[in-house]
């Protein structure tokens, strides 16, 4: 099914559902990438599962359609599931998101225009406002060095 979010959301409209995601820990130097977007706040690349995917191929997915990076996930850092999201468009959620540390195998980092305003690394006591206590956590988390997180 070529767009997942669509389908379901014909069928429950803006209500609560669950949604799986993944999302990518790209890191250089001990800084890590982020992804300014459209609301002009940042966050970690990633985004929703499609059916039939698994969480480690859609985070190299999203990772590279929101940075222009092909990756290969290496390690699981956590899961992140007691979050509640309401989108810009009043889609409401409740994100269960895998958290990966990826490595850069190839690709040219580049920014599509349309979820991705901006890239830029980020060290600890550099970052910008993130959009959402879900991707808060998870770099807090990440810088941190906790690993095997589950919230």
């Amino acid at each position: 099914m070529a767009d997942y979010i669509t389908f379901l959301r014909k069928m429950v409209g803006h209500e609560k559902v669950i949604m799986t995601a993944a999302c990518a820990i790209i890191e250089d130097g001990g800084r890590i990438l982020l992804q300014k977007r459209k609301n002009g706040l940042w966050g970690l690349p990633g985004g929703i599962a499609e059916l039939g995917e698994a969480l480690h191929e859609t985070v190299v997915r999203e990772a590279f359609e929101e940075t222009g990076l092909e990756t290969q996930a290496k390690e699981l850092i956590g899961i992140y599931s007691k979050y509640d999201v309401e989108c810009a468009n009043g889609d409401k959620l409740q994100p269960v998101t895998a958290l990966y540390r990826v490595e850069v195998i190839g690709g040219t980092l580049a920014g599509d225009g349309d979820e991705t305003l901006e890239l830029r690394y980020f060290g600890k006591d550099e970052l910008p406002k993130i959009y959402c206590r879900q991707h808060e956590d998870m770099i807090a988390d990440w810088f941190a060095g906790k690993r095997a997180v589950f919230r």
